[in-house]
């Protein structure tokens, strides 16, 4: 019977510890940009194939997107 009872306050136990666990998953509360972030679109730049954000790509007068100014010349050659 003692451990019946053991085998109950173990597994009540484990499910609080878990209940908590399972709470404090995500963000922090007050996260910068954790819930509002909108996705960007990714290109890759044609030299070397690293994907980068369009935003932050360097593009030339065709409309390519670099990954750096010094990619962008390199293609132009």
């Amino acid at each position: 019977m003692k451990y019946v009872v053991l085998l109950a306050v173990l597994v009540i136990a484990y499910m609080v510890w878990r209940s908590n666990r399972i709470e404090r998953r995500g963000p922090p509360p007050g996260a910068p940009g954790a819930a509002n972030a909108t996705p960007q679109e990714m290109i890759a730049c044609p030299v070397c194939g690293l994907h980068l954000p369009r935003a932050d790509a360097v593009t030339d007068a065709k409309g390519l997107a670099y990954c750096s100014q010094e990619h962008r010349l390199l293609a132009g050659d």
